[in-house]
Formats: structure tokens, sequence, C-alpha cells
């Protein structure tokens, strides 16, 4: 079933959804199960599974020479999708990413995934690898997400990258992508950056899901935006509660978002991350308790791997 129709058939209630990451390569995959057993009483009709690109190692090879080697650190989405399916009826969304992939590679995973009857992506770009100081595409590669969305596009209308092929069976994906409350921290300004989310939006994208933020109303503003510029597919707010001291400078220095003065003061008082905590699950209740009373469609949680808090802010919610 696609995010779309989940949405639809809830009739104005708020949903409940999350993101996981995958287990890091040789862990067994009863950790994910553990993190999220326990929040499928909250009903979730769909789970995010995130895609990790290529890393890059350096190994000394005894002579003086340096072997520069290709790892991925999280393989597994698409299997990872599969079992989510078969163990809990939950529509998993696969993260589909530009960074590390050709678009021959990214054709095959979207037929491997309709294959297994999965219904929803979430189309990015991806981050640049450490080093790199900007984002450089694959050859023969997508360089934005744009193109990704228009790969997908392509495919449910039946055209696939093998231009000789008859009578090709169309896909059916339902295609999600990123918003920014706080503006793509590569964009110029906000305006751009509406811009080209309106172009992906335009080329057949059917829902947004937004960067975590930690102030609602830049939520409420950036949806304002959307509207006017004409965006008018759903926007899922993205939220997650904080946890360490760490994540005051971790947050805003990964994900370019802002940390609002009452929270950081609120942390600052903190003897402990055990405190902290509790002011993460209280801050992050306050913010979700306004988005439902205001009607978003999806509270969407990115639980980095711990379902406790999560767990948590929800049980006061769902």
């Amino acid at each position: 079933m696609k995010v779309t129709e989940h949405i639809k058939a809830a009739e104005g209630k708020t949903l409940f959804s999350l993101e996981i990451i995958p287990p890091k390569k040789g862990d067994s995959i009863d950790s994910l199960f553990n993190h999220i057993d326990p929040l499928m009483e909250f009903n979730p009709p769909f789970i995010d599974v995130t895609y990790h690109r290529e890393e890059y190692v350096y190994k000394n090879r005894g002579n003086g020479l340096l072997e520069k080697k290709t790892i991925r650190k999280r393989p597994g989405t698409v299997g990872i999708c599969a079992a989510i399916k078969n163990r809990y009826n939950v529509d998993p969304v696969p993260h589909i990413i530009c960074g590390g992939f050709t678009k021959e590679e990214t054709e095959n995973a979207l037929i491997d995934l309709n294959f297994l009857g999965i219904d929803n992506v979430l189309v990015l770009r991806g981050d640049s690898i450490a080093e790199e100081k900007t984002f450089k595409p694959e050859p023969d590669g997508n360089a934005y997400a744009i193109d990704l969305v228009n790969q997908v596009v392509g495919m449910n209308e039946g055209q696939y990258l093998d231009e000789d092929l008859q009578n090709a069976m169309p896909t059916s994906f339902c295609i999600g992508v990123a918003g920014y409350p706080e503006k793509h921290f590569e964009a110029p300004n906000m305006t751009s950056d509406l811009k080209f989310l309106k172009e992906k939006v335009d080329n057949g994208a059917e829902y947004i899901v937004t960067q975590m933020f930690f102030e609602n109303q830049k939520y409420f503003e950036f949806v304002d935006k959307c509207r006017e510029a004409g965006i008018n597919v759903p926007i899922i707010p993205g939220l997650k509660p904080i946890t360490t001291k760490g994540h005051m400078t971790v947050l805003p220095s990964i994900f370019h978002i802002d940390i609002p003065d009452e929270l950081y003061n609120e942390i600052e008082k903190c003897k402990d991350n055990k405190q902290v905590k509790e002011v993460g699950i209280e801050w992050g209740i306050k913010q979700s308790k306004e988005l439902m009373a205001a009607g978003v469609p999806v509270l969407h949680y990115y639980s980095m791997g711990k379902s406790d808090s999560v767990e948590r802010i929800a049980k006061s919610l769902f």
C-alpha cells in the first residue's frame, strides 16, 4: 500500500511512522527487530529504511604503499525491507540515493523492490563521502534527486534503460522526497530550495518528509511557503528525540539545523545524559502534541537504532 493511500485512509487522523538504519555489516538483524518490536503497538503503516553509500578505507600493503578499498558498512536495505514486510506486514519505504550507484544499479535495485511487492521509495541525492568536499555522482549515475525521481517515474511508465526491451512491465512506486524547513545547506536561499522541491513534485514526487527540526514554527512556515509555491502534496514532519549533550553540537553540524534557545538552556542544566534524555522526551512530546493538534498527516521519528525515547513519546500520543 502506498504512503499516500495510508494517509488518505486515515481520514485526517495523524499516523505514526519511524525511520531505521540497517545494522552494520556482520551484525544480526535481531538487533533491528528488537528495536522495532516495542514500537509496533503504535501501528506504523510504514517504516523507512535508510540506504548507506560506500566509504573508502586505506590499508597498508606492507611495502610503504597504501591500498584504497571501497566498503559498505551498512548493506542490506533491500533485504531488510523484505524482512520487515514479511515479519510485520508493514509497508517498508527504502531510501534510494544517487551517491555510489550507477543508473543501472539503481534500476536493478528498483526491479528487486518491485519483485518484492514494495510500493514506496524515498529518493535522495545523499551526502558526499568524507574524502570529498563536494558531492560527486558515479560515472553514469544520477547527480540530483530530481534525476532519481525521473528514473523512477520512467520505470512507472515502463521505460527502462535498455531501449530494446519490448512490452516492459511498468512499476508502480509511490515516490517521496526530502524537504528542509531550515533550507538545504547547499541552497543559496529558501526560494531556490523551494523551486527545486517543486520541480521534484511537478515531475512525480507524491509526498515530502522533512529534515528533523526542533522548533515547530519552522515547519509551519515551511508548509505555508510550500503551499504558496504550489506544492500541494502531503508534508510529513520528521522528529528526533535528543538523548545526549553531544547532540547539541553533532546534530547542527551534520544536519545543518538550529537548536532552540529554550531546549539548549534546559539541556545545559542537565548533570548527565540520563537527565538529557528526559528533557528530550518531554520536548518531543510537546512538539508532537502541537503538530498533531495542527493536523499533520504523520509524525515520523528518526529513531537512529534506539526505540526507548520514541516509545515513551508515542505512548503519550497514540
